[in-house]
């Protein structure tokens, strides 16, 4: 038994819900947020049979993609307290996260 956690963007959230519930796999979905982009993210946590992990990861990185997005960093202030123009910057976002864990026990009540 396995369990997945999967971050992925708050855009492609609905639609990998979307395909887990046609694969019949059972996630648990968390409102999350980024610490860098401060952005919304989706987590999912999914218990799976071991024979199941490679479908389950599939599903994932066929649904979510990076794209590219510009941000513009905080203002800092420097030593003699003046600001600095925050000039903006090209990230990339999107994509996923995901770690895979053995799990001793699972239960479902």
């Amino acid at each position: 038994m396995k369990m997945i956690i999967a971050i992925v963007q708050d855009k492609d959230a609905n639609k990998l819900g979307g395909k887990f519930v046609k694969a019949n796999v059972r996630a648990t979905r968390l409102a999350t947020s980024g610490g860098f982009l401060r952005s919304g993210n989706t987590t999912f946590m999914i218990g799976v049979e071991d024979d199941r992990v490679q479908e389950v990861l599939d599903l994932i990185e066929e649904t979510s993609h990076t794209h590219k997005q510009f941000m513009t960093p905080a203002v800092s202030l420097d030593v003699a307290m003046e600001s600095t123009a925050a000039t903006p910057m090209e990230v990339q976002v999107g994509g996923a996260t995901v770690f895979v864990q053995d799990i001793e026990q699972f239960h479902r009540f």
